[in-house]
């Protein structure tokens, strides 16, 4: 069993309610585009189209996914409207599968023997600091040596909440007063870490900074800081991103991706939203590896992203 390895039924139910507001909202989108239709045709699919782009997977992948429907109506000039969601289903897959990094194990070995260092960005909000939390108690419950490193010293509310789930998961913080330079948060974290044998660092950062260059300067202050105790640190750059806001996840995405070097993604706060689509249209578009998706509250909602498991449960009844 992997890191993230708790009893598969336990994560499908979790899926499938985390899921439950977009799966709802989709269906009656994909029923509407459907009703009185015996095939699909060029109304079916414009309605289609619409139901897909207002369930935020986003114009460009949404006409990817037309003209994939499109090649198959032109095959089967007989295609019934019954068979759509599973065509449909197979469609979004194949995307998915065209960002082969999608494809997660939850290793964090290192080839030194060194800690695995995750340094976690995104704005204030996305639920950075909770997804931190999250992993370092997952990682803690499988046997893992943790350290978390309070490196968004702007906010003093940022360290306090890192505190707090520093003292839930039983793991060792490091900070600093607030104010202080987050690149020596981030090489006493590692100090830390190194001489302790930890397994796992955490790094958590500014969500926002005055200007991109700002932040852009910051982040690449922190990276090239740690390098000098673990040269090829960050190990992983993973950007959070809060999957109830929609397209606005995308900017957020794409403000990001041109501050840093963004290896993974988790999207949080799909269990909130009928906006779910958002992770369809963010693999498509940025290929970056969707790493993890947070569906709930519970510490074992933020899943490791099963590209089969997410389609197929938002295609269940």
């Amino acid at each position: 069993m992997g890191l993230f390895g708790f009893f598969s039924k336990e994560k499908k139910d979790s899926l499938n309610n985390g899921l439950a507001k977009t799966k709802e909202s989709v269906f009656k989108k994909l029923q509407r585009a459907v009703v009185g239709k015996s095939k699909v045709d060029d109304e079916v699919l414009d309605n289609l189209e619409d139901a897909l782009i207002t369930s935020d997977v986003g114009v460009d992948t949404t006409i990817k996914i037309i003209k994939r429907l499109e090649e198959k109506v032109a095959q089967d000039k007989y295609l019934n409207t019954a068979e759509l969601n599973k065509i449909l289903k197979d469609v979004i897959i194949s995307l998915l599968n065209e960002n082969p990094a999608n494809n997660f194990t939850d290793s964090i070995a290192t080839k030194d023997g060194k800690p695995y260092v995750i340094m976690v960005v995104g704005v204030n909000g996305a639920g950075k600091t909770t997804t931190i939390g999250k992993l370092a108690n997952q990682f803690k419950q499988a046997g893992k040596k943790v350290y978390l490193g309070a490196a968004d010293t702007f906010r003093a509310a940022a360290v306090e909440q890192l505190d707090i789930w520093a003292q839930r998961a039983d793991v060792p913080i490091i900070k600093q007063s607030m104010g202080s330079d987050p690149a020596s948060v981030a090489f006493d974290t590692l100090n830390s870490a190194v001489a302790n044998k930890a397994d796992v660092v955490l790094i958590d950062t500014a969500g926002r900074l005055h200007n991109k260059i700002n932040l852009m300067n910051e982040l690449s202050k922190i990276k090239r800081v740690m390098t000098k105790v673990i040269p090829d640190a960050p190990h992983e750059v993973l950007l959070v991103l809060d999957g109830s806001t929609g397209q606005n996840a995308y900017e957020q995405a794409k403000q990001f991706t041109l501050a840093t070097d963004v290896t993974a993604l988790a999207l949080t706060k799909l269990d909130g939203t009928a906006k779910g689509g958002v992770v369809i249209g963010i693999s498509d578009q940025f290929k970056i590896p969707i790493k993890y998706i947070g569906v709930g509250e519970k510490v074992t909602d933020l899943q490791l992203f099963d590209k089969e498991q997410f389609v197929d449960s938002l295609f269940s009844d």
